[in-house]
């Protein structure tokens, strides 16, 4: 199926999410990785959102990350930027029930998100940016084939301290040759 792996599925975020969605974006833990603008948002600050950026937007696609097993609401992922001219997509991924962290569902929510991007909508290349603290995800990044590009340096401000936003990518030959060996 298209749409889902061994443990996972998608499906397309509706306004239905705009509750589950909110409480994800109000939990600091969870945005702290993710976010550059940690902050508390009402209900209908989310939802104004949510229709014009995620719903909203031609040049992006937005899906809820599902436990298949459970039909649990476990995420969101995305390829934003969407510019079918040159092939060319960002990608985003938010693991917002905390009961899925650290076992995998990431990496294989990352990796399905990625089957879509090259092998059905035919993309030549895929990015995403990604806090220089949060070196699990720059290692999985790593590990399926993203290679750092570039350096926003100290643009982060968390914690105290300045961090960078490393910039990564990922072709379409060399996400196949990767897939090819596993």
């Amino acid at each position: 199926m298209l749409f889902e792996s061994s443990r996972v599925a998608f499906r397309k975020m509706t306004e239905e999410d705009v509750e589950l969605y909110n409480g994800w974006r109000n939990d600091l833990e969870v945005m702290h990785s993710t976010s550059p603008h940690l902050d508390i948002y009402p209900l209908e600050e989310t939802r104004s959102f949510v229709q014009q950026v995620i719903l909203g937007s031609p040049s992006s696609k937005s899906y809820i990350v599902m436990d298949k097993e459970t039909e649990t609401p476990i995420g969101i992922t995305s390829l934003i930027n969407i510019d079918l001219k040159n092939r060319n997509a960002e990608c985003i991924i938010d693991i917002g029930n905390k009961a899925y962290w650290g076992q995998g569902y990431g990496k294989e929510t990352l990796r399905l998100l990625l089957d879509y991007a090259f092998l059905e909508m035919n993309l030549h290349r895929v990015s995403l940016r990604v806090f220089s603290f949060n070196e699990k995800a720059i290692k999985l990044y790593e590990k399926l084939g993203f290679r750092r590009e570039g350096v926003s340096r100290q643009c982060l401000f968390r914690g105290g301290a300045w961090h960078d936003i490393i910039h990564m990518g990922l072709l379409q030959e060399e996400y196949l040759a990767e897939s090819r060996k596993q």
